[in-house]
């Protein structure tokens, strides 16, 4: 059963369609990337689940209810348990990797102001839980080394992994990935790609993926969508894609 499905979505600015008629069915438990030339409209469609961008026309539904969230806010998408590490880094960067990861547990800390001032009951058990939360994303992310550090001082690698922790302090059902390993050397991206595949086996989260290395997309996917100017023009497993002419001539052929 999908835990997404985008129905004949289409994003239009003006007299552009930076998305037109797309058809896609994320299913729960694997990783689905989505692929396509600069320009082809990927980020776009994660606008649009995320609720930054809202479709022009077109459906987009969540969960075994088939819940529509086309029109939802970020904020409500967020509560719904979908989460997004962003392509350009979204980071406090003044702040501690530890820091970072609590301020994105903001809203788990549901009670009420004199509970807040006097710091008793239920706002000293929802703290706790939240810091518990926050330090085993930090073990599974393996960023102990980093957890009082400054966020802007780290090396971008090691920034881009605390982008994806940030996501997963949210404890997503869906995870939302927009290029996690651009600008990584090869090391780093290793490590990036054994977090993602971690994440869904050991933490049981789907995950969209955008990515540009066709390497690592062939080699990690479960299917994968291709886009182009806006258009689906491939779907399937990764053996497919690699066969798929029209793939080739937009995409690999463009190499």
């Amino acid at each position: 059963m999908p835990l997404l499905t985008i129905s004949n979505v289409t994003l239009s600015f003006g007299g552009l369609n930076a998305l037109f008629g797309v058809n896609m069915e994320i299913k729960a438990g694997l990783i689905t990337s989505v692929i396509g030339p600069n320009g082809a409209g990927k980020t776009s469609m994660l606008n649009c689940i995320s609720g930054f961008y809202h479709p022009t026309s077109g459906d987009i539904q969540f969960g075994e209810h088939k819940l529509s969230i086309a029109h939802f806010s970020p904020h409500q998408v967020s509560n719904l348990g979908i989460a997004r590490a962003f392509q350009n880094l979204e980071l406090f960067s003044g702040l501690s990797v530890l820091d970072n990861l609590l301020l994105a547990r903001h809203q788990n800390l549901k009670y009420n102001f004199l509970q807040a001032v006097f710091y008793f009951g239920k706002a000293s058990r929802i703290e706790a839980e939240n810091r518990a939360y926050v330090e085993e994303i930090i073990d599974f992310m393996e960023l102990e080394p980093f957890r009082h550090k400054i966020v802007g001082n780290l090396a971008y690698g090691i920034q881009k992994r605390v982008e994806v922790a940030r996501a997963l302090t949210l404890a997503p059902k869906l995870l939302l990935l927009d290029e996690p390993m651009a600008g990584m050397n090869i090391e780093e991206k290793e490590d990036m790609v054994r977090f993602i595949v971690d994440i869904r086996q050991d933490r049981d989260v789907t995950i969209v993926l955008i990515e540009h290395d066709l390497g690592v997309v062939m080699d990690i996917s479960d299917q994968i969508y291709v886009l182009d100017f806006g258009e689906l023009i491939g779907s399937g497993i990764p053996a497919e894609i690699a066969q798929n002419p029209k793939v080739i001539e937009a995409y690999i052929g463009e190499d």
